[in-house]
């Protein structure tokens, strides 16, 4: 029998198939039970036109034989087959997909006929090809139930042959002859039973026919003999690889909880069960079905630059990704799931999507489920959502902060805060339905820790008038409430900032009066400070400190340490102003010290001031030497 030469023209289109369309050798087995996997469906549709006579849904089967012996991988089908015409048309013609023509009849049934609910796969007819990567020869037995056996074999280099095979039963059987091994390529691993049922499970496990391959079992060899150990005899055990049935496709009510919980344990590789489950099944210009999960604790890894975000992304069944990253915002990160779809446009080695408008359609529902989710769970079971929000609340708040703000609308809701006066983490509506009448802001302090903030000298004022007071300590939460501005129409103000808005006309003008009355004392204190500070004033604020440290500017000094902090920050510059306490007993003594000893206690507030705002000492045996000698 003469070779023919594939239609598809030369051996560099096929080099094309094999070598440039796909990133893993292994996806050949996803294709090729892909392939097994439509050729049932034709066969079950065809009975079904027929009126359900013959064979059961559950009597088809797709099988994986490995012989090292023989070095070949056999996979086996028991659906349609295929004609001596069909073997030379969807084999021997590159990107000629038998399966894309049978899935264009279905979507025109003949007249008076519905289209059957069936998810086809195959739609560019390459997946085949994509078995040379690991194999050296191809043969193809295959038989319609109408009509006669043929056999289609190729090298994968300058052609094929067809020719008559006495093939015995109804469907298509794929020989594979693998290539040898070599340096940095270990084709063995899929003749190993462990490689083929994980790579089954990884890509397959939902194809809805069974996967069956004969595995060695260790089994006891009869019963033990009291005295003398158990024997064990090795047997050969069919075994079917994969699930069929995915999880989120069976109706919610036949699901149960641990179900849930083990599936997440088992694909997510978690310890912990999720805090909580998402079921979205969409009908319509994209229908998908989508289960999501929210871990209880964040991975060690997970605000890392290695972290991989994404959920894993099916079509019909049968993964494309394993780690879809346009499915989730980034603040959304610690989502874990997947999305099943049987309608993505994914390019030709079906690894990748031809274009992101069914993703985004499907990602801008998927987000609004999340937030409803955690909205429900923070509204419901307060404990729950703050073990939640202790895992990932920085994930949340840098999405208020990111884009300038584009989602703080979006996640506001979601942000909870320490209150100085409840002692406990508050969301902002909560802290705005209990403000006092007369407060017309929403104040915070940033710092450190907990203690850092309820101990800014900036916040006395705000304490002292009975207002709450918001402690932000994660380096994000100043820099997500700025952008936010405002909340239900009261703006942010921290403790720092210029004009806290709390002093009356009438104190206003006086404080105005003594500084008018301290110009000459406060040029003299910034001149002693030679440098340090952009300016010294008298502060309404401080009622029980003498002194506090703040940034000129809309930068806030723990901004500034944050900025500071970051890879390559180089010299940031900052002004700094001192403010002092008028009231306080030692601004009254340093009008009355000399200049060098004035000079030595301007230094000393200067200093108290830096520890107080959580800023190193410029020279810590200086000022330990200074304060005894002031002592």
């Amino acid at each position: 029998m003469a070779k023919k030469q594939f239609k598809a023209e030369s051996k560099r289109l096929l080099d094309m198939m094999i070598h440039s369309i796909y990133t893993h050798k292994e996806i050949f087995l996803r294709e090729l039970i892909s392939n097994a996997s439509d050729a049932i469906d034709k066969r079950y549709y065809a009975a079904m036109q027929k009126g359900g006579e013959g064979m059961d849904r559950s009597d088809y089967f797709i099988r994986l034989t490995p012989s090292e012996s023989t070095r070949t991988l056999t996979i086996t089908d028991n659906g349609c087959g295929m004609t001596e015409k069909e073997l030379e048309e969807d084999l021997g013609t590159i990107a000629k997909s038998g399966t894309l023509a049978f899935k264009q009849a279905m979507d025109k049934p003949e007249e008076g006929k519905s289209a059957p609910e069936m998810d086809v796969i195959g739609q560019f007819g390459v997946g085949f090809y994509s078995a040379f990567m690991v194999a050296k020869n191809i043969k193809v037995y295959s038989r319609t139930e109408d009509g006669e056996g043929h056999v289609w074999e190729s090298d994968g280099q300058d052609g094929y042959t067809v020719k008559p095979f006495d093939y015995p039963t109804v469907g298509t059987q794929i020989v594979l002859t693998l290539k040898d091994d070599e340096e940095g390529e270990d084709y063995s691993q899929y003749l190993r039973e462990y490689t083929l049922t994980s790579l089954v499970k990884k890509y397959s496990d939902y194809v809805r026919y069974p996967i069956r391959m004969m595995e060695e079992k260790r089994v006891p060899k009869g019963e033990k003999e009291e005295g003398k150990p158990q024997e064990y005899e090795t047997v050969m055990e069919d075994v079917v690889l994969n699930s069929m049935v995915p999880l989120w496709k069976r109706a919610k009510s036949e699901v149960t909880e641990e179900e849930y919980n083990r599936f997440y344990r088992d694909n997510f590789f978690d310890m912990d069960d999720p805090l909580s489950v998402i079921r979205v099944s969409v009908e319509g210009a994209v229908s998908y079905t989508a289960l999501l999960f929210i871990p209880k604790k964040a991975p060690w890894d997970f605000f890392t630059k290695g972290y991989k975000r994404g959920l894993k992304l099916y079509s019909s069944g049968v993964m494309i990704m394993d780690a879809c990253e346009d499915l989730l915002p980034d603040y959304f990160g610690f989502v874990k799931g997947l999305v099943d779809s049987p309608d993505l446009s994914l390019n030709i080695s079906r690894e990748m999507l031809q274009h992101d408008r069914q993703l985004k359609a499907i990602a801008n529902n998927l987000k609004k489920k999340i937030q409803a989710e955690l909205k429900k769970m923070l509204e419901s079971d307060r404990e729950k959502y703050e073990t939640f929000y202790k895992a990932f609340s920085q994930s949340i708040k840098f999405g208020v902060y990111d884009q300038y703000g584009m989602n703080a609308d979006f996640l506001k809701d979601l942000l909870l805060f320490h209150s100085a006066r409840e002692e406990k983490e508050v969301t902002l509506h909560e802290y705005v339905a209990a403000m006092k009448e007369d407060q017309k802001a929403i104040y915070y302090a940033a710092g450190d820790s907990l203690s850092h903030c309820l101990g800014l000298p900036q916040a006395e004022l705000i304490r002292d008038k009975g207002y709450d007071l918001l402690c932000l300590t994660d380096d994000v939460d100043e820099f997500a409430l700025r952008v936010l501005g405002s909340y239900e129409e009261k703006p942010f103000k921290a403790a720092t900032d210029d004009d806290l808005g709390l002093a009356s006309a009438e104190e206003k003008k006086a404080m105005e009066e003594k500084a008018a009355e301290s110009k000459d004392l406060l040029e003299k204190i910034k001149a002693d400070l030679d440098g340090k500070v952009k300016e010294v004033k008298l502060s309404d604020r401080l009622t029980k400190s003498v002194a506090c440290l703040n940034g000129e500017g809309g930068v806030s000094i723990e901004m500034y340490k944050v900025l500071k902090a970051m890879p390559n920050a180089g010299d940031i510059p900052m002004d700094f102003v001192l403010e002092l306490n008028p009231n306080h007993p030692v601004f009254a003594k340093l009008s009355t010290l000399s200049d060098e000893d004035r000079k030595q206690y301007a230094e000393l507030l200067y200093q108290q001031a830096r520890l107080m705002a959580g800023l190193p000492l410029d020279d810590p045996a200086a000022f330990s030497e200074l304060v005894c000698k002031l002592m």
